[in-house]
């Protein structure tokens, strides 16, 4: 097979997982030196530019990611049915470059910036020492009584007779 026809294959098939990995977009020059990085997963809300393709020059805010149609839509990018309708018009990944990042996610930024994103946040630990503190002032000594009465419990052991039931006034087990 082919290697063009084994690789439009894979893209075709490809998982969710990869197939999002795919939506991925240049960086704008100043962006590179930024985050030391040539590329970065689009979301909605990034400004980006398109450098290829019939919109060339057109400048706009993503405002919908599609795997489906492998693409992507901005703002005023619209095309006009015969009948006046104007309808969004999907863009490849490959035809435009990031101008400006969406920063609503920190997680994102911090990816992007090369700090350790699995580290939980500062406010965080405070909150979780505090809880901790509370619980244990909190925490009373058990009483005696309710020590005796666990102590009854755990002595008694269950049975291991099996229930007799009767059949036609006999007994069977």
């Amino acid at each position: 097979m082919k290697a063009t026809k084994m690789r439009n294959r894979q893209i075709y098939f490809a998982t969710m997982k990869t197939a999002s990995k795919q939506l991925s977009g240049k960086l704008s020059k100043d962006l590179r030196k930024k985050y030391n990085k040539r590329s970065v997963r689009i979301v909605e809300g990034d400004s980006v530019k398109v450098v290829r393709g019939e919109f060339t020059g057109v400048d706009g805010k993503v405002t919908e990611v599609s795997r489906h149609n492998n693409g992507l839509t901005i703002e005023g990018v619209k095309k006009e049915k015969l009948k006046g309708e104007k309808f969004d018009v999907y863009i490849h990944t490959t035809n435009i470059e990031v101008t400006a990042l969406n920063t609503d996610d920190k997680w994102r930024i911090n990816k992007l910036e090369g700090k350790n994103v699995r580290a939980p946040r500062p406010e965080t630990q405070k909150k979780i020492k505090e809880n901790e503190s509370k619980k244990e002032s909190e925490e009373k000594p058990p009483t005696k009584a309710k020590d005796e009465k666990k102590e009854n419990i755990t002595s008694k052991k269950p049975s291991k007779r099996k229930k007799e039931t009767k059949i036609n006034g006999e007994n069977s087990r």
